[in-house]
């Protein structure tokens, strides 16, 4: 599935696009178990995903999501009044951080065979799901994902993770497509979102240099196709006004050989340990 040339294309660029990877059966699969996630959503806590302004959530809801099934609004769902401005389900901007442990068609979506195939053959040594989102894109106010770098978020010493996209639906410029900046993993990572130890949380920024937009390239690729991102690459994607919506599934990798510190907002609890591929 995954050749040497794939490889130093991953190496080179940063990502790397496999289409065809995931059947559309599987991918409606997931959309179908994603939307029965949100139907059965009973909200009695309004978390609001935000990603525009480079730092993530940081209320408790949020950052005690590492170890549940949690789904969080879209910025712009309410209207003046607290009303949603579309149905529910066309509402929610993500659904996470653990369904890949927590839900059976989320956990064999994420550790089939061709999966762990591919895991196998990166540079990790010990290879961890660590989180797992649903991003839905909603039409008309899908928020935009600015500029960013996941090891800012998901931290390893050394880096290691590694991020797992799968295109759902068709990903095109109208609807909020990935956009990356090829080669731009070498650079070092300009933040760090950190966990403070009475539980409020920071962003670390030693480099606040904008993010050149016209060296961004679009990913725009059909659905089943999985894009590989390196933990240092550059990306984002921009916000879907069209009507059409982009959900997509992402599931982010580490090196257990790697010690991941207790300063990253994601945790787990003890009896939740996270778990490999096989």
């Amino acid at each position: 599935m995954v050749s040497s040339a794939h490889l130093e294309s991953f190496d080179r660029d940063g990502y790397l696009v496999l289409e065809g990877f995931t059947d559309a059966a599987a991918c409606d699969r997931l959309m179908a178990r994603a939307g029965k996630i949100v139907r059965d959503f009973s909200p009695e806590e309004i978390s609001v995903f935000l990603a525009h302004d480079g730092s993530l959530n940081k209320d408790d809801y949020f950052l005690n999501s590492g170890d549940k099934i949690r789904c969080f609004f879209e910025e712009d769902a309410f209207d003046e009044n607290g009303a949603l401005r579309q149905a529910l389900d066309r509402s929610i901007n993500k659904i996470g951080h653990a369904m890949h442990d927590l839900d059976g068609v989320f956990d064999a979506f994420s550790r089939a065979d061709a999966v762990c195939e591919l895991v196998e053959a990166l540079p990790l040594k010990e290879p961890l799901a660590l989180q797992s989102m649903y991003i839905f894109k909603p039409p008309h106010i899908g928020g935009e994902v600015t500029f960013h770098q996941d090891a800012t978020y998901l931290y390893t010493e050394p880096s290691s993770v590694i991020g797992l996209w799968w295109a759902l639906e068709d990903a095109t410029i109208e609807n909020g497509c990935l956009w990356a900046w090829p080669g731009a993993h070498r650079q070092p990572v300009r933040s760090r979102f950190i966990r403070e130890a009475d539980g409020s949380v920071r962003n670390d920024v030693t480099d606040d240099t904008p993010w050149p937009a016209d060296q961004f390239v679009p990913l725009e690729v059909p659905k089943g196709t999985l894009v590989l991102l390196h933990g240092a690459l550059p990306h984002g994607s921009a916000p879907n006004r069209s009507a059409r919506s982009r959900h997509a599934y992402s599931l982010h990798v580490i090196d257990g050989a790697c010690a991941y510190p207790a300063t990253n907002w994601l945790q787990r609890s003890p009896d939740r340990p996270l778990r490999g591929f096989r």
